[in-house]
């Protein structure tokens, strides 16, 4: 249950916004938050904003899209163009202050052309603390975290939505796709795209929390725990479509998928070369 007092701050919160452009990716925060703001401030004073790129999977933007839609949530799409910038397709461990610089920038231009009074962003409690450069990014262009302010967790959020009927209540978590290549190596469309491909065949076997990380030729795939187990039976399957999407290798993440692994090396004592399986 999430305690009434935070349901009634996020709501005080909102009614201090007074309207309000919203981040909107489409994943559990930003449409839980988009759904709240309508019933709090009416449809009329809420944009839903998602930007369009290379680095955004097409299925976010489909459940986007779709969700706005279904529970009437005035939504808008904006290319962004954070690719042309060469210190974010340089990849550097602050890659996403560059990111989001652009997607605030641009979403508080269209607050100011729609008449929108305040810019928000779905971070949430349990964010406090982790490398987030893109928070630096929303202080510098004055954007709110409601869901930050009211003390509301991912738990609590999940739980939220569940009672509004979202059904993005119990999606995983889903950062963007240069999020896969490790610091350093270059962000390019084509990598993208091998990752979004290869990612898009094992939704389409039925894995649900996982990631494709790309190091070059090789593809190293962490699939969470609870998961891992069925990936002997797919083997044939995820070895074609991984190396379909232009990897040259396959090698299965022992460890699982795990937050932070974009941080860590290829670990050879952690790896299993896919095709090893009996």
């Amino acid at each position: 249950m999430v305690p009434q007092e935070k349901r009634d701050r996020l709501a005080a919160i909102l009614r201090e916004c007074e309207s309000v452009a919203i981040g909107y990716s489409g994943g559990v925060d930003s449409v839980f938050l988009a759904r709240v703001a309508v019933e709090v401030l009416g449809a009329g004073r809420v944009l839903a904003v998602t930007g369009k790129s290379d680095s955004v999977a097409s299925w976010m933007e489909d459940t986007a899209r779709e969700v706005a839609r279904d529970f009437g949530i005035p939504w808008l799409e904006v290319e962004t163009r954070e690719m042309d910038d060469p210190r974010y397709a340089a990849n550097p461990n602050n890659r996403c202050y560059f990111c989001k610089s652009e997607l605030w920038g641009r979403l508080a231009s269209v607050a100011r052309e729609r008449g929108m009074k305040t810019v928000l962003d779905g971070s949430n409690a349990d964010d406090v603390g982790d490398h987030r450069p893109g928070a630096v990014a929303a202080a510098e262009n004055a954007v709110r975290s409601p869901l930050l302010e009211a003390g509301l967790t991912k738990d609590e959020i999940r739980a939220w939505s569940h009672e509004l009927g979202l059904p993005t209540w119990d999606q995983p978590a889903a950062p963007c796709l240069a999020s896969r290549l490790p610091y350093g190596i270059a962000v390019t469309p084509r990598r993208l795209k091998q990752v979004e491909t290869a990612e898009l065949a094992l939704r389409a076997l039925g894995f649900r929390d996982f990631r494709v990380r790309h190091h070059g030729d090789v593809a190293r795939l962490e699939v969470h725990p609870s998961e891992i187990g069925r990936v002997p039976g797919h083997r044939r399957e995820i070895d074609a479509a991984v190396r379909e999407a232009g990897f040259r290798r396959v090698l299965v993440d022992l460890q699982g998928y795990r937050r932070g692994a974009l941080n860590e090396g290829l670990a050879a004592s952690q790896l299993v070369q896919l095709g090893s399986f009996a």
